[in-house]
């Protein structure tokens, strides 16, 4: 079910590609819509807009398409909350005057998973822009022109889903916030800024909210007739095919999956993909290497470990291809999830074991080698259950607060003072330090990368692996991961304990 605001002039903006006009900026958008997976397109209208258009409120302009009269913000609000309560599937909230690529927002309506989301890309705040902050791919904070967002990072193109587990969630908020507007009590927020409402209410009652990067593809608002004309031409410019393929490798990956990985097992994906492999055969090609290369390693003579090493780095190419192949033919999964965070960890304890079993080929003494094996699996163990276990614990905070324990606040300064307010907020503490970091050195700067490879992640890990293996012994390999995962270690709990506090 979408539900798509109506309630601003743009809405009705004409749209043109440069070779044909085809009506409104409205009309474009769901028929977008309906070319998703989406089985029913609500349109809140305003009630001198329904006369003009000769409607009538539950007036039917098309076999999936419906309009709704709404009188303003607080009715609208209750429309979603409405129309949350009724659905039995996922609930998308869009502004009519969005202009996107179709394949940007199937990057969100079309995931099989169909989770709670909104589309963020970069760029400066502005007032159909409103700014968020993400963090590991969740969006963290949202504003409004009343709720100000401190290190925003990212902002808010106007499309939001909402999964079928947090619907009951969606109404209470909706709900509240009509409350709130009816009463005047949202000082300037405006009638076309629902979604950032409910997107900023989703956060603040503790829901995981997914925040869908947009890479190349474009989406935004357009809030006059220019400004739509540029928007057109823009997603003119880009290849959306090229797009899809691009989108399928995370942006977020660390420097060595990044730069080592990610900028080759690209173009793996499409010749997987008309081979007909899963997601799930990938994963278990994987695991068959990291066997190959625990064998490898047992054998103990150099040989033996360059080979295994080798192995160990197709693994994970191959570990990264799965996951970029969910994501290119949106074939997931809680089964292809779960296995692939458990072939993970037993991929790299069988290395751990092959590494061990040919330290001892050399006729050493295996108390040693086999005290640090055990040693750095429990160390990659604890760090998993900090990582692991950091998200829920907060989710879990938040919801114990509720959305009206997190009331609301006016926005103490305008978006362009707040970096600086901000910062002063957050001066002296690891929090601020952490978050300072991100911006000393630009988007992809030194101090960005830094903060990428200090907690060791598995790309990472898979490297020091296999470099150490490679050229050293397993004796040297343990002890760097030992010794570089405590740091990561130390490093992320003190940065979960800041964020606890904060």
């Amino acid at each position: 079910m979408a539900v798509v605001l109506a309630t601003s002039p743009a809405a009705g903006l004409p749209w043109s590609d440069g070779a044909r006009s085809d009506g409104s900026l409205l009309e474009r958008l769901t028929a977008q819509l309906l070319t998703l997976p989406v089985r029913e397109v609500l349109v809140v209208v305003r009630s001198q807009d329904a006369q003009a258009g000769g409607w009538e409120k539950g007036a039917e302009s098309g076999p999936r398409h419906q309009i709704c009269v709404s009188d303003g913000l607080a009715e609208d609000l209750r429309i979603v909350a409405k129309t949350a309560r009724a659905s039995t599937s996922p609930v998308a909230v869009l502004a009519a005057d969005v202009v996107a690529h179709t394949e940007a927002l199937s990057l969100l309506l079309e995931h099989p998973a169909r989770p709670t989301g909104a589309i963020v890309a970069s760029g400066d705040p502005a007032p159909l822009r409103p700014p968020v902050r993400t963090e590991w791919g969740r969006v963290v904070s949202a504003g409004t022109s009343f709720h100000e967002v401190e290190w925003a990072n990212g902002t808010f193109r106007g499309v939001l889903q909402v999964g079928e587990a947090h619907l009951a969630g969606l109404a209470d908020i909706a709900e509240d916030l009509a409350d709130l507007a009816q009463r005047r009590h949202l000082g300037r927020v405006g009638d076309g800024e629902v979604p950032e409402l409910l997107l900023t209410g989703l956060v603040r009652a503790g829901v995981q909210v997914h925040a869908v990067a947009l890479n190349t593809l474009h989406c935004g608002r357009a809030g006059t007739r220019p400004a739509a004309e540029r928007a057109v031409r823009e997603l003119a410019d880009v290849d959306e095919a090229q797009a899809r393929l691009d989108a399928a490798v995370k942006s977020g990956d660390g420097f060595f999956t990044t730069y080592c990985v990610s900028s080759w097992s690209r173009h793996l994906i499409r010749p997987a993909a008309r081979l007909g492999l899963t997601p799930n055969t990938v994963t278990g090609i994987s695991v068959g290497f990291a066997a190959i290369a625990a064998i490898w390693f047992s054998d103990g003579r150099r040989a033996g470990l360059v080979v295994g090493a080798a192995a160990l780095y197709l693994s994970f190419v191959l570990d990264c291809l799965d996951g970029q192949l969910a994501r290119y033919t949106r074939r997931f999964s809680p089964l292809g999830s779960w296995l692939d965070a458990i072939c993970d960890r037993l991929k790299e304890y069988l290395v751990y074991v092959g590494l061990a079993a040919g330290y001892l080929a050399g006729s050493r003494e295996p108390w040693e080698i086999w005290a640090l094996a055990v040693g750095a699996m429990i160390l990659q163990t604890i760090r998993h259950v900090v990582d692991f276990s950091y998200a829920g614990a907060m989710a879990d905070r938040a919801r114990a607060a509720g959305l009206r324990a997190a009331a609301p606040r006016p926005m103490a300064v305008p978006w362009d003072e707040a970096p600086a307010a901000a910062a002063a907020k957050g001066t002296g503490s690891v929090l601020a330090l952490s978050r300072r970091l991100d911006a000393l050195s630009g988007a992809r700067g030194v101090a960005y990368w830094a903060k990428k490879m200090i907690v060791l992640p598995i790309g990472e890990r898979m490297a020091l692996i296999s470099v150490t293996a490679a050229l050293f012994d397993a004796r040297v390999t343990f002890l760097a991961l030992l010794g570089w995962g405590a740091v990561a270690l130390a490093y992320t709990a003190a940065g979960r304990m800041a964020r606890s506090f904060a």
